[in-house]
């Protein structure tokens, strides 16, 4: 799983092959061919690997402050450019939904978990009295939407000017959908 994720991270999916997992890969390369048919198998299983991981993180830890927690998030996707180089890279493998049910059911289960701790945060920021009352799960949604528009279109363009208007409309969404007034 490490070996593949670092190939994937370096290559590409485009260019990612076995053999290029196996440089990356501590034991025989043919261990590979033992447990996986091929490059997208062994992809598959690590993107449920790590989304099984982030699940799991994001559902052990508490939450102090639910708005610094949900501006962590954004700031993670959309202004981070190392988070947005992996993002880029989901999102290649991600284009693989389109023609492959495989990819299309982990990226479906992928944002059914992202959506979900996004909205569970808002619903506890309601809760606490720090957001107003929203639809957290349509709020939620309409942030993934514009976290993954802004990821992609930050991964293939040149430059990324409209950057920081894109990001204003965010903040400016959150004030007028998701916080309380600082009174």
């Amino acid at each position: 799983m490490a070996a593949t994720t670092r190939s994937l991270r370096e290559h590409g999916y485009a260019d990612l092959t076995i053999e290029k997992i196996g440089d990356e890969f501590e034991k025989s390369q043919s261990l590979i061919y033992h447990h996986y048919d091929g490059k997208d198998d062994l992809v598959i299983a690590t993107l449920e690997f790590v989304l099984d991981r982030y699940s799991e993180q994001v559902t052990a830890q508490s939450v102090e402050d639910p708005k610094h927690s949900l501006e962590t998030v954004v700031t993670q996707f959309v202004d981070d450019d190392w988070e947005s180089r992996l993002a880029a890279t989901l999102f290649e493998l991600r284009a693989q939904a389109i023609h492959d049910e495989a990819y299309r059911e982990h990226f479906t289960r992928s944002d059914d978990v992202f959506e979900q701790y996004l909205a569970d945060l808002i619903a506890d920021g309601i809760e606490r009295g720090v957001f107003k009352e929203c639809d957290p799960n349509a709020t939620a949604a309409t942030l993934v939407t514009l976290i993954n528009g802004a990821t992609v279109r930050r991964a293939s363009t040149r430059d990324d000017a409209w950057l920081e208007g894109v990001r204003s409309e965010i903040d400016a969404y959150l004030e007028a959908r998701v916080y309380r007034d600082e009174e």
